[in-house]
């Protein structure tokens, strides 16, 4: 059987590495493709199957793969689950096949959780300015607060870390590159009482805060390790919260070992975003989000960087 050739009018696939998806991915945007993408899984339009695991004897590949019909794309990410080595995702036009870009390194990676975390605040926060508890002064934190401007007016702003003089230099990049001022907390306890909306991004099996110290209509996103035997926040907190979100129920269940929250207790974050799910329901609830990393989210961001002009990007709807 003969094969086909490759048309080599085809233009070459485009290639990004971290600097470029700073340089033309802006919140906005970021916050955009990652809310159509959610949406889209609630419709059934995007196909994004639990991440598959390949064992590699020094750790596993971990792919993540997703179809969005309707911006006509589709592709995966593939990463190393113990080596500190660079994400590469590739994504393809669905008409005819052509690889439209990859993109390598460790930032879209990042600003797409920092999307997801954006839309959950802005669909589970109380309405109104964040008055925001950062905990972890990390890359994962980083990416919460640049993507969080683009949905709220962030009033008040604290970070804490385990080493203060990471949370110094996070409040002083805060005031650099984002314009925002960030005050530093002594402890994850002066953090996050009478805070209204707290993050907690740490790699901590241990929790780093007490039920107690998040008051009445409080936000938790919880970004780290949620298992039942490694997890950032107190099994507490989970029963305690009125609300229980995810972007995928899928990829919670399918982690390696029982997720801290049972499935039948979260919701579709796309199902609340297109009315069909309640959120909150009251100022006095508290609401928690389970970052999960919806797959077809990575892919939605690497079209948006294809064209010239990003914001409105093929593959990313106005």
């Amino acid at each position: 059987m003969d094969l086909p050739v490759p048309d080599s009018r085809l233009p070459a696939p485009q290639l990004f590495d971290d600097d470029d998806v700073r340089g033309r991915l802006d919140a906005a945007t970021a916050v955009r493709a990652v809310r159509s993408a959610l949406l889209a899984h609630h419709r059934g339009t995007l196909h994004a199957p639990p991440r598959v695991r390949a064992d590699i004897g020094d750790g596993q590949l971990a792919f993540t793969a997703g179809r969005l019909r309707e911006q006509g794309v589709f592709g995966f990410r593939v990463y190393h689950t113990a080596a500190d080595a660079e994400q590469l995702v590739a994504v393809w036009d669905a008409a005819g096949g052509r690889l439209r870009a990859l993109v390598h390194g460790s930032e879209l990676g990042a600003r797409r959780t920092g999307a997801l975390g954006a839309v959950a605040v802005d669909a589970a926060a109380c309405p109104g300015p964040v008055r925001l508890a950062l905990v972890g002064a990390g890359v994962q934190a980083w990416a919460q607060l640049w993507a969080l401007r683009a949905v709220r007016e962030i009033e008040e702003a604290v970070v804490v870390a385990r080493r203060p003089h990471r949370a110094a230099a996070f409040a002083r990049r805060a005031t650099e590159e984002l314009g925002l001022t960030v005050g530093t907390a002594a402890s994850v306890e002066d953090a996050g009482r009478g805070r209204n909306v707290v993050i907690i991004a740490t790699d901590s099996g241990t929790p780093v805060l007490d039920t107690a110290w998040i008051g009445p209509g409080t936000h938790v996103t919880t970004l780290g390790p949620k298992s039942a035997s490694r997890h950032e926040i107190p099994a507490s907190l989970a029963e305690r919260a009125d609300v229980i979100l995810t972007d995928s129920r899928a990829q919670a269940a399918g982690y390696a070992e029982p997720h801290l929250v049972a499935a039948e207790r979260m919701t579709d974050l796309g199902a609340v975003l297109a009315g069909a799910a309640a959120g909150r329901t009251g100022p006095g609830q508290i609401t928690l989000y389970c970052s999960t990393g919806l797959a077809g989210t990575e892919v939605a961001l690497a079209a948006a960087l294809c064209a010239p002009g990003v914001p409105g990007a093929p593959g990313v709807p106005e």
